[in-house]
């Protein structure tokens, strides 16, 4: 299982927030191209970005963006970009930029088709996203501020067949809590849309990371909180996605 620690970024900066909420942000501290290099120092090859400016509705951190980008090149680490990409003109934007992946939500709920025939042109590099509630089952959307029209049965009936490595699946509720991560949601909706998941929100110990490993339906899990917050280090998250002893 693939394991990509999470950069969110607000102002320019490095933050976490709870459940979605940027009027319960913590900042991280350390500057986003220096995580970032940390990173791509200890290996990882995927690192897991979200605009939360874009997300919220504010314009793009495209310049910051670009610096990250840019640093990475021929140091074996890619970015998967996420936050405020709800068109195709922004979608292609983020390509162009140099983004390995990037992560689309809200128009994948808004207008399954429209995604569908954007991931055609660019097989392998849109990751649709699905951010739901565990408790009421709604698909949340623009920055978990609205909720989708469409149920979650129509938007994986509409995913199927699309040319896309994974799904990310964010338990709305759990994001930001450390209260372990919604495995059963995550495995239906791989199973409902031919995907493999991307496991996101809650992830609080290496027994999450080792408990999510063993089901063939999720390829890879976003760790954020619990990372900076110290409930485990990089390379023991790395090793107990991987299955491996950390010594």
């Amino acid at each position: 299982m693939e394991l990509l620690p999470a950069i969110d970024l607000r102002g320019g900066q490095a933050v976490r927030l709870r459940q979605g909420d940027d009027s319960r942000r913590t900042t991280v501290g350390a500057d986003p191209v220096i995580l970032l290099e940390q990173f791509a120092a200890a290996g990882v090859g995927l690192v897991h970005v979200v605009d939360l400016d874009a997300a919220l509705g504010e314009a793009p951190q495209r310049d910051l963006i670009g610096r990250m980008i840019e640093r990475m090149i021929g140091k074996g680490t890619a970015i998967q970009l996420g936050g405020g990409l709800r068109d195709r003109a922004s979608i292609e934007a983020a390509l162009a930029l140099g983004a390995e992946r990037v992560v689309v939500g809200s128009l994948v709920a808004r207008d399954p088709d429209l995604f569908a025939e954007i991931a055609a042109a660019h097989p392998g590099r849109l990751v649709p996203a699905l951010d739901l509630s565990g408790t009421s089952g709604e698909v949340r959307i623009s920055g978990w501020r609205e909720g989708a029209a469409r149920s979650l049965a129509e938007l994986t009936a509409a995913l199927i067949g699309c040319p896309c490595p994974a799904v990310l699946v964010t338990d709305v509720d759990r994001d930001g809590m450390m209260g372990g991560p919604n495995l059963a949601l995550a495995r239906r909706i791989a199973r409902s849309c031919g995907l493999p998941a991307l496991l996101s929100g809650g992830v609080s110990s290496l027994d999450d990371l080792a408990a999510a490993r063993v089901y063939p339906e999720i390829a890879g899990a976003i760790v954020g909180q619990a990372l900076y917050s110290g409930a485990f280090t990089l390379e023991e998250a790395r090793a107990a996605a991987h299955g491996e002893e950390f010594v």
